[in-house]
């Protein structure tokens, strides 16, 4: 017999006895005491557990489809720096990543909002149409961050330059190629995040069909 995928707990099958937040700053720090539901019935013991809380994010990959770019940006991320001391990265490894556009969600603020806000400044390519992709939990074990991830119709003649923000410390360098090209990057193992890795297989696997549609609009 195929067991059920769907799991007969829910949120409602955790209790939580106390939350604390020892680290606000930049991003926060809660520390959560809690019990759940086992699968065999009854209560987990009472466990402890910190997590990351940097809030909500979107990320939207750029496709032109009458030119067959996609618009990418790379920049320096402090977490691939630290990532990259560790033994399992080649000593050529760089903390500068090629990227797919992404920003958090603000209060107020719907993910199609920040996809729009968040091209503009970080690319200053007009996003004229949205497809979702996928919304996924990015690190369960220890972060509540979710990303909400979509593919953009743009203009990526003129995608090229230095964006971002620079009172957010933002240094942005924007680049577009040939779709091909970066299921290339992709296969070659030169994408190493996650949101980014999703949105051009996506592409990659709906290709045809997406450049299709949005061609005759």
């Amino acid at each position: 017999m195929t067991p059920s995928v769907n799991s007969p707990l829910s949120a409602d099958d955790v209790e939580v006895v106390d939350k604390q937040t020892p680290y606000q700053g930049y991003f926060k720090v809660d520390t959560y005491r809690l019990k759940h539901r086992l699968f065999e019935g009854g209560w987990s013991g009472e466990m402890e557990r910190e997590v990351f809380e940097r809030g909500h994010a979107v990320a939207v990959l750029p496709y032109d489809p009458v030119l067959d770019r996609v618009v990418l940006i790379e920049q320096f991320r402090p977490g691939a720096f630290a990532a990259l001391k560790s033994q399992w990265f080649d000593d050529g490894a760089s903390p500068w990543l090629i990227e797919c556009v992404a920003g958090i969600i603000e209060k107020g603020e719907k993910p199609e909002d920040v996809v729009r806000r968040e091209s503009i400044e970080e690319t200053g390519c007009e996003i004229r149409e949205i497809l979702p992709i996928h919304h996924y939990l990015v690190s369960p074990g220890g972060t509540s961050e979710s990303v909400f991830v979509y593919c953009g119709r743009t203009d990526a003649s003129n995608a090229e330059g230095v964006y971002g923000l620079t009172d957010e410390h933002e240094n942005i360098r924007v680049f577009s190629l040939a779709a091909k090209e970066a299921f290339a990057l992709l296969d070659e193992g030169r994408i190493i995040n996650a949101m980014t890795i999703i949105a051009l297989q996506w592409l990659k696997a709906n290709h045809a069909q997406v450049r299709e549609n949005w061609r005759g609009q």
